[in-house]
């Protein structure tokens, strides 16, 4: 088979990005990516994509209309396509057995269900999704017991291995490209179908083929390993901040040791977009009878929360032990900068914490739109009063009219923009005592404390001088 059409099931995060680089590399082979979402379709159609990602605006208007194509016409695509991406969410199980850590597969089966119904002719279908391992064999059992006379199937694990915020840089220069597929003479030709269409523009020694288990354990391994790390100098900040040493200086140190290196050692406020994995694997563990590897994944997780618990009590103790009545700032509300997605950000966590004690919110990011923000502060999961929430709550489109009037700024986004705030003039339209928690580790601590405000901040203690001197009136410190 040469592969001359491809369809992608699933226009998200992963499938979006991914079919329009290979569009823009590929421009020999037409590739459509639909979605049942119709307000999502006319997104990607759109001057306005649904998703923020740095790159993505001038790859999709490069493609888009000549052989990439963004469409809700399921059938059309799938009927011509000789190779299917399945790109669907795979959440977390909210209900049911493996709640709050499994993976929900029903879109997965859905896709599969579709594709079974739909296929006329031969096709190589992909997972692209994350999936716990196995997941695959599924989808086959789904289109092998649904299958046409003369029809089949080759189904290949290819995950993504993207980071938001520099997800088109990660699909170009891609460090390597994992296929995993079946140990047989046709496993093997589709594996290398899907290979060429990579070799494109990734040289082939970075093209990895394994059979699709491994693939499939892969993705799930490399993101828990990347949250261990995470998790490891988010224990060490505790450590740090009793003893009062500099975590950053701690990670620095550790980070020029060639057997560890420096990625992945920033301490900060937690969250991560692997949490849902790890859990996935943790169930996975608990399912094969390795409660001690369960354990200790979880224990991963545990960390990563209670960073997100003692960061978020440090600010309610700094306000004099309540927050009652009084208006907090928060800046940022995406898990990270340069992306809109606010999944398993700690804004969240901390958002619903000080909401609860009783506080008013004020609340600016660059690129999360207000629409999600309520959304998110008001899912069943979240909160249990909506309204009051609604109440409790105000999205802002700049930094400085969410700061007027605050009694504190939490910085739960690294956003390069807060790095050059004029906290000066902010400083003086803020509540006094003012107060500044920075959940990211980016701002310039002493110089916020030359100002007059009272800072803290991750794995470091910062000791505000108690000298004061009153100058014309005002109170400056010195």
């Amino acid at each position: 088979m040469v592969i001359k059409k491809i369809c992608c099931v699933g226009a998200g995060y992963v499938g979006g990005p991914t079919c329009s680089v290979i569009a823009l590399k590929c421009p020999e082979i037409q590739v459509t990516v639909v979605d049942l979402c119709k307000n999502r379709i006319a997104q990607w159609n759109s001057d306005k994509l649904p998703i923020y990602e740095p790159g993505l605006d001038n790859v999709v208007k490069a493609c888009r209309g000549k052989n990439l194509f963004f469409s809700t016409d399921i059938n059309t695509a799938i009927l011509e396509a000789d190779l299917i991406f399945i790109s669907v969410n795979t959440p977390t199980k909210t209900i049911g057995n493996g709640k709050g850590r499994a993976a929900d597969l029903k879109y997965v089966e859905g896709a599969a269900r579709m594709i079974a119904e739909i296929a006329q002719s031969d096709k190589i279908v992909v997972e692209k999704s994350t999936v716990p391992v196995r997941a695959a064999e599924s989808i086959l059992k789904i289109l092998s017991a649904n299958q046409k006379p003369g029809v089949s199937y080759q189904i290949l694990s290819n995950p993504e291995f993207l980071a938001e915020g520099t997800a088109i840089n990660d699909l170009i220069n891609a460090d390597r490209v994992l296929i995993g597929g079946e140990e047989s003479p046709a496993g093997q030709a589709a594996i290398e179908e899907l290979c060429s269409i990579y070799e494109h523009w990734i040289p082939r020694e970075k093209i990895f083929t394994t059979n699709t288990w491994s693939s499939e354990l892969s993705k799930l391994a490399a993101n828990a390993m990347l949250a261990q790390r995470i998790s490891s100098i988010n224990s060490l900040s505790a450590v740090c901040e009793a003893t009062g040493a500099d975590v950053s200086e701690v990670a620095t140190a550790i980070g020029l040791d060639s057997r560890i290196g420096s990625k992945f050692l920033q301490a900060s406020i937690g969250g991560s977009c692997f949490q849902k994995d790890i859990l996935n694997l943790v169930y996975i563990c608990e399912c094969l009878n390795l409660p001690e590897v369960a354990a200790y994944w979880q224990q991963v997780v545990d960390m990563n929360e209670y960073q997100k618990s003692r960061f978020t009590a440090k600010v309610i103790q700094s306000l004099f032990n309540t927050v009652s009545g009084k208006t907090v700032t928060i800046l940022g509300f995406a898990f990270k900068k340069n992306t809109g997605d606010t999944r398993e950000t700690p804004a969240i966590h901390v958002a619903k914490t000080l909401l609860d004690e009783g506080a008013t919110l004020k609340i600016y990011d660059p690129k999360v739109e207000e629409e999600q923000i309520y959304c998110d502060l008001t899912h069943p999961s979240v909160c249990e009063s909506p309204e009051k929430v609604k109440k409790a709550i105000t999205v802002y489109q700049d930094a400085y009219s969410a700061c007027e009037n605050s009694h504190a700024i939490v910085l739960c986004t690294e956003w390069d923009e807060f790095k050059t705030l004029d906290y000066h003039k902010i400083y003086h339209e803020m509540m006094k005592p003012a107060y500044i928690f920075d959940g990211r580790k980016i701002l310039d601590h002493k110089a916020l404390i030359d100002l007059g405000f009272h800072v803290q901040t991750i794995g470091k203690c910062l000791q505000r001088p108690l000298l004061t001197r009153f100058c014309g009136g005002t109170s400056c410190m010195h």
